[in-house]
């Protein structure tokens, strides 16, 4: 008896996650456009509300003359862009109107700046009782509440920056923005939190997220090791002195296997690997780097016998691989399942062809600057595809949300960019 499969006709497309979710996106700099880009690349109908004179950062950095800047275009994608004088009577009004018809409004002003506009979540709530209000600070409630943040300075105080460099040297900042960046992506998971359970309340709610508590999250394992402090010395770090801070540790993992960044040929400033060292690993290390007999020595055969001497470690294998380049080294460890990465720099990435056959490294057309490149979405849904699509130009689409979805008459645009309200 032969089986039969049965056939059915093939599933369209499904819409976006987020089709259908009006964002009205009144965020500035990175912190914020951090934060609704993801959301527009999940599929929310993301506007960005600008004042006339545009976000600050179109102008910020720029390398191609009248052209918006890099800065803005890669945190601003796949948006649409109105421009609103907020302190105009009329500018209320429409913000109102605006307002009413979003599902979501993120804002990373100073402390208070939206409640002087008139717009406190009291009076938000009342104009949309469903609406989610979410809002991107620098600090929670307390002493630090009026300072004012940058990316370094949430690193600075949320602990990253004490924990990172060199024993011997100062505190440092990290290349990864977790202090804008970062807390875009902790405001994301709550705003799509306070979307779930609208659904089950049929209310909207206030959201809060702060840069130095995301940094905060993203160092708990720091918060751990000072704890563990109060019991000894970390075994697993490769400072030989501790005080009662957690030290700075250079480029070990400070997890349960030690890793360093280990030097290759020719010696350049990327020339790199980063090596962990586990138990199952060590064996066909020694045989690579030209030392079998170390993996019987009771001296190095265990991880315990390895762990005061993690330096001397890591220069045994540096003397093996700083005589050849960084992808050889990446293909003989591989070869033993030996964990492992080469130190890329930003230019191998943007050369990367796997990264842009993923689609995160992403080129796009823009009418002022041409063709540039982008980070594409890293959120990867099976059912939700969204294109990367390019920045809007300021006010590119007051005509359409104004006119086609407010209701205002075409009449009134001139008008009101004669009188300043866009």
């Amino acid at each position: 008896m032969t089986a039969t499969t049965a056939t059915t006709p093939e599933t369209p497309p499904a819409a976006p996650a987020l089709a259908g979710v009006r964002v009205l996106d009144m965020t500035h700099v990175q912190s914020g456009p951090s934060a609704t880009q993801i959301l527009a690349w999940l599929g929310a109908d993301v506007v960005k509300l600008e004042a006339p004179t545009g976000d600050i950062t179109r102008r910020q950095l720029r390398d191609v003359p009248g052209a918006d800047s890099l800065y803005f275009t890669m945190l601003n994608g796949n948006k649409r862009s109105i421009t609103l004088n907020t302190k105009t009577e009329r500018g209320k009004e429409l913000l109102t109107e605006l307002i009413r018809r979003s599902d979501v409004l993120v804002e990373n002003f100073g402390p208070g700046a939206v409640d002087r506009m008139g717009f406190t979540w009291e009076r938000v709530r009342e104009i949309n009782p469903r609406i989610v209000y979410a809002s991107i600070k620098g600090f929670g409630e307390g002493p630090y509440t009026a300072f004012k943040a940058y990316e370094v300075v949430a690193q600075a105080m949320g602990g990253s920056m004490a924990t990172t460099g060199f024993e011997d040297g100062p505190p440092m900042a990290t290349g990864a923005q977790i202090g804008d960046s970062g807390t875009g992506m902790h405001a994301v998971a709550a705003i799509l939190a306070a979307l779930l359970q609208r659904t089950r309340t049929g209310r909207g709610q206030r959201v809060n997220v702060a840069m130095q508590h995301a940094v905060l999250n993203l160092c708990r394992v720091k918060l751990r090791d000072q704890q563990r402090l109060a019991h000894g010395p970390l075994a697993e770090y490769p400072n030989e002195d501790f005080g009662d801070e957690v030290p700075r540790s250079g480029n070990a993992s400070g997890g349960g296997q030690p890793g360093w960044a280990v030097r290759c040929a020719p010696g350049g400033p990327n020339d790199y690997v980063y090596v962990i060292v586990q138990p199952v690993g060590w064996q066909p290390l020694t045989a690579l780097i030209g030392r079998p007999e170390l993996a019987d020595d009771p001296e190095w055969a265990t991880p315990e016998a390895r762990l005061p001497k993690l330096g001397k470690m890591f220069q045994l294998i540096e003397e093996w691989t700083a005589t050849l380049p960084k992808w050889q080294v990446l293909e003989a460890l591989n070869a033993h399942n030996i964990p492992c990465g080469p130190i890329l720099s930003t230019k191998e990435i943007i050369e990367d062809p796997s990264l842009r056959a993923n689609g995160i490294v992403v080129e796009v057309d823009h009418p002022e600057r041409g063709t540039y490149i982008t980070v594409g979405s890293p959120l990867k849904l099976s059912d939700s595809a969204v294109p990367i699509r390019r920045s809007p130009l300021l006010g590119e689409h007051n005509e359409e949300v104004y006119v086609a979805e407010l209701g205002l008459t075409a009449d009134e645009l001139p008008q009101l960019r004669a009188s300043g309200v866009i």
